[in-house]
């Protein structure tokens, strides 16, 4: 089975400096919600990884990010989508853990769950952490351009080779394509 993993914020959902913190803050970006559906239709799993320290920050807490996630859940739902998992850490970016992104211990989680080769996994990001984290795990990164996207691709080398699609929707469509 192949899968793609996909970063929440930014890439799925609109991105905001002050965190999603309620059911009310999240908004899906333009055409996320039926390009994962693609991508399930296409015989892929899709999961999230997610880093998430407004919990350890307390600005939100698991019940609500629960809640942030079954609104995911539902308007996926709508679209004829789902997503097979969600991997978040909750630590602060100072707690040096091992699953935070640019670190590959959620790719790494995610691998093990799921029995699935992160070389041939790609991993879609719209920031630096995701792409490191990607490259880190040994899994193949896109930076799509949406959320810090933009800014993203300005700070990579010139000769970066990283693939880049304007949003989740056209990644969607250059894996299935490429499939």
């Amino acid at each position: 089975m192949n899968m793609v993993i996909l970063g929440r914020d930014g890439v799925i959902n609109e991105y905001s400096d002050k965190f999603i913190k309620s059911p009310a803050e999240w908004h899906p970006i333009p055409g996320s919600l039926q390009a994962i559906a693609s991508l399930n239709q296409a015989g892929y799993q899709v999961v999230i990884t997610t880093n998430q320290s407004g919990l350890a920050r307390g600005l939100f807490d698991i019940d609500t990010l629960n809640a942030i996630h079954h609104r995911l859940y539902d308007e996926l739902d709508r679209v004829g989508g789902h997503l097979d998992g969600i991997f978040f850490c909750p630590h602060r970016p100072s707690d040096n853990c091992n699953c935070r992104k640019p670190r590959p211990g959620m790719l790494e989680q995610v691998a093990r769950r799921f029995h699935v080769d992160l070389a041939r996994t790609w991993v879609i990001g719209d920031s630096t952490p995701d792409l490191d984290a990607a490259h880190a795990a040994g899994a193949r990164a896109m930076l799509v351009l949406t959320g810090r996207g933009a800014g993203t691709r300005r700070k990579l080398a010139p000769e970066s080779r990283i693939p880049h699609s304007a949003d989740l929707a056209e990644a969607a469509r250059l894996i299935i394509d490429g499939s």
